[in-house]
């Protein structure tokens, strides 16, 4: 068909087009869509921001153990370890993705370092876990028992802040950065079992989710054979990677058997499964705008085939085929559904850039709206499809 027989079939049909029929789908799959797209490109951005080493809504890791009352074991054997079946029980939990132990050292450590020719010595501990939970890999992370060297250490930032402000701002010694501390060298000395060693050390990371001073596992499970005095205890404390943080089963199921996680991470946990909960919401919402806006279209696109249908008619006894009439609502439809989705763009990238802003004061950074556009022109796509087989069964009909 000749564009000029398109133009003359166009002038034809769309006498009776209702203009309020259209804008009415227009606004409304406009509001859907824009609904959609920005709630998508909001979670996105803020969960940007806590997936990050400093986030300011928890991670997906939790550390368990159990907690200690009254007096504790001074006067008695109490168990504050994990058994198996307690591990075997949080893996076969829905939210949970993996459980590690923590394994402590059975040895005594004593570590001392020099700083502007004024020594320190103390007394410390180290702990190890599996390298997957960790939330930094530095350079030198390895230990090898067939010839042991230096010490790499991963330290919490928790215990550089204390030092920083709280025991060197107090005794007049000089406050260190991470990478400073990083160039000290550590004198480590371990004993028991009727023997110790001198070993060199280093701290080589700062670790934001763990609050321990934590050693390559292959390093501690050679200390404890050569070192440890006593046998090996069950693990007491479990980190534990979740695929739901603040998901209430995890609070229900920590607080049935009376155990505890360490800082607020079941708090900060919950604000975001609120965060998904109220952003599932607002899409299904704007969603169902969508669906609804998609109805309203369709029953515009069927009265008006109903009202052209003595034209219909017309056209087919002068040999026009049902594709030629359709794709004039093809043109309209597409040329509304692409505005829809412009101005849908435009409303979230405005509203992005005014909490950008904010996530940027508390130092995060904003993920890029490329996936939010690519879901909204999906849609948008998916939309026009539908549309397109609607019109397309509704003009063979009217022409049988």
């Amino acid at each position: 068909m000749t564009a000029n027989s398109r133009n003359i079939v166009w002038r034809l049909l769309r006498r009776n087009i209702s203009p309020g029929q259209i804008i009415g789908y227009a606004l409304a799959n406009f509001i859907g869509l824009a609904i959609v797209i920005t709630a998508v490109q909001f979670y996105r951005d803020v969960t940007a921001g806590w997936n990050t080493d400093d986030a300011m809504i928890s991670s997906d890791y939790l550390v368990i153990s159990k907690r200690v009352e009254g007096m504790g074991s001074l006067f008695g054997a109490v168990s504050t370890g994990f058994s198996r079946a307690d591990i075997d029980s949080i893996q076969s939990q829905p939210w949970c993705r993996r459980v590690g132990s923590f394994t402590s050292s059975r040895y005594n450590v004593q570590a001392s370092v020099e700083m502007q020719g004024r020594g320190m010595s103390t007394s410390m501990f180290f702990e190890s876990i599996p390298d997957e939970f960790f939330d930094v890999s530095p350079d030198g992370w390895t230990f090898d028992p067939s010839a042991p060297g230096e010490i790499p250490i991963i330290l919490s930032k928790d215990y550089l802040a204390l030092y920083n402000f709280g025991f060197a701002a107090t005794r007049g010694l000089p406050q260190v950065s991470e990478s400073m501390i990083k160039m000290v060298p550590l004198a480590v000395s371990i004993s028991g079992n009727g023997r110790q060693k001198e070993m060199p050390a280093r701290i080589v990371g700062f670790s934001s989710r763990l609050n321990t001073i934590a050693v390559p596992q292959s390093f501690m499970d050679w200390a404890n054979d050569l070192f440890a005095s006593t046998p090996a205890d069950d693990p007491s404390r479990l980190i534990v990677e979740v695929n739901s943080p603040g998901d209430p089963a995890i609070t229900s199921f920590i607080e049935r058997h009376d155990w505890e996680t360490a800082g607020d991470k079941l708090n900060s946990g919950r604000a975001s499964y609120f965060l998904t909960l109220v952003t599932s919401v607002v899409i299904a919402v704007g969603a169902v705008i969508s669906v609804l806006a998609f109805f309203i279209l369709m029953l515009s696109i069927y009265l008006l085939i109903q009202k052209n249908r003595r034209k219909i008619h017309d056209l087919m006894l002068l040999g026009y085929t049902p594709a030629a009439v359709a794709v004039c609502y093809y043109r309209l439809v597409a040329a509304v559904n692409i505005c829809v989705f412009a101005g849908a763009a435009g409303v979230m990238l405005i509203a992005r850039r005014v909490w950008s802003q904010s996530l940027d004061a508390m130092g995060a950074s904003v993920s890029s709206p490329w996936m939010a556009l690519f879901v909204g022109a999906a849609i948008i796509i998916l939309v026009t499809t539908f549309n397109i087989l609607t019109i397309r069964r509704l003009t063979r009909r009217a022409f049988a």
